[in-house]
């Protein structure tokens, strides 16, 4: 039985995708914050689970706790990096840039440099990290949230190229949602809005078939492309 580990599976596209790979046979390592929701998701789940309260906030005490889940969990041969968070900040408020970036740059930092270090020791392994379409380019409505998604593709990409030079079998996929219907989704006129549900089923189809990059859901690659294209006085004017 294969083996993962889903960082923030407490609600949103990290709970859904939970129960999809534990359909698809694996037993799960559960990590994050409010355990009573880790709890709740681990009895609607068949396969072996186990649980950790993890704050990837406080990335020194989230590595270690994450090698305990490991150990605990019997290996790892897959980790999602999940958890994440945003806001809407036109007045950008520090304290909820910092929030942004505590999660999304140094918590997520510290997670996936301690799974790559372990995949690296292992031999093997497969890191997905969900980024967003948002980092493609720079938001006035949350710039720290746009910024720190832009930050996880690149750093992805630093990974996937250090496996490659290390010529060891790990996987990097970068995992690009648009709008999910999540506590994520936020702000008017939002549209091509998928359920949870749908999300995380492309997302495993994109973990097993062992992608580099998954748009979620997959119509979001054209306008990944369009925003790509775009010049600056189209952009700055949306």
């Amino acid at each position: 039985m294969s083996k993962a580990i889903i960082i923030g599976p407490t609600s949103g596209i990290g709970r859904a995708l939970a129960k999809v790979l534990a359909e698809n046979g694996y037993s799960l390592g559960l990590a994050g914050r409010r355990v009573e929701l880790l709890e709740s998701l681990q009895k609607e789940i068949k396969t072996e689970t186990h649980i950790r309260k993890i704050d990837v906030s406080k990335p020194e005490e989230a590595v270690k706790l994450l090698d305990e889940l490991i150990r605990e969990t019997g290996g790892m041969d897959l980790i999602v990096i999940s958890s994440g968070t945003g806001f809407i900040n036109k007045d950008l408020v520090w304290e909820q840039e910092k929030a942004a970036i505590d999660v999304n740059v140094t918590g997520f930092t510290a997670i996936a440099g301690a799974a790559m270090d372990y995949f690296c020791r292992q031999g093997r392994g497969h890191i997905a990290g969900i980024s967003s379409i948002a980092g493609l380019r720079g938001g006035a409505e949350a710039p720290a949230y746009n910024a720190s998604k832009a930050y996880i593709s690149n750093y992805l990409q630093g990974l996937r190229q250090k496996a490659g030079k290390l010529k060891l079998p790990i996987t990097v996929t970068d995992i690009k949602p648009g709008l999910v219907d999540t506590a994520m989704a936020k702000g008017d006129n939002l549209f091509w809005v998928a359920s949870s549900e749908k999300a995380a089923t492309q997302i495993y189809r994109a973990i097993k078939n062992r992608r580099k990059h998954a748009y979620i859901t997959k119509r979001w690659r054209l306008v990944a492309w369009l925003l790509r294209i775009m010049p600056d006085w189209v952009y700055n004017r949306i």
